[in-house]
């Protein structure tokens, strides 16, 4: 079991970056593919993107390919989402999941355990 907790969020202007960290408590990190989701205000969670358990593939929302990009850390049970060239339209509260087992997770309804959030705002 794990517990993922965000942070990193703020406010940037459009064109800046923010890196979101996400750590885990517990000791089976490893065993747990993770993704990043958001949700804008007045809109369902979506998703951004995901790493498998080795961190050896990933997978991208169309919207953030390019600009986003997931690593993860399994000694220190942290993964990471570097943000670059932010835009308006990814104002959102980001958040962190754990999905047991292989390969890549899509969909919300494979992730266990999910964080509280974190609040993006880009400016434009």
């Amino acid at each position: 079991q794990v517990q993922p907790v965000e942070s990193g969020g703020g406010l940037v202007q459009a064109g800046g970056s923010l890196r979101l960290s996400c750590s885990t408590s517990g000791r089976t990190f490893s065993r747990y593919a993770m993704g990043w989701f958001r949700q804008a205000p007045g809109k369902e969670r979506e998703f951004v993107v995901t790493i498998n358990r080795s961190g050896g593939s990933t997978y991208y929302a169309e919207s953030v390919k390019g600009r986003f990009t997931i690593s993860r850390d399994n000694s220190k049970n942290t993964v990471y989402l570097q943000m670059n060239n932010l835009k308006p339209e990814d104002t959102a509260v980001y958040y962190c999941a754990a999905a047991p087992g292989v390969g890549i997770n899509k969909r919300e309804y494979e992730y266990d355990y999910w964080g509280q959030g974190t609040q993006v705002t880009v400016s434009s």
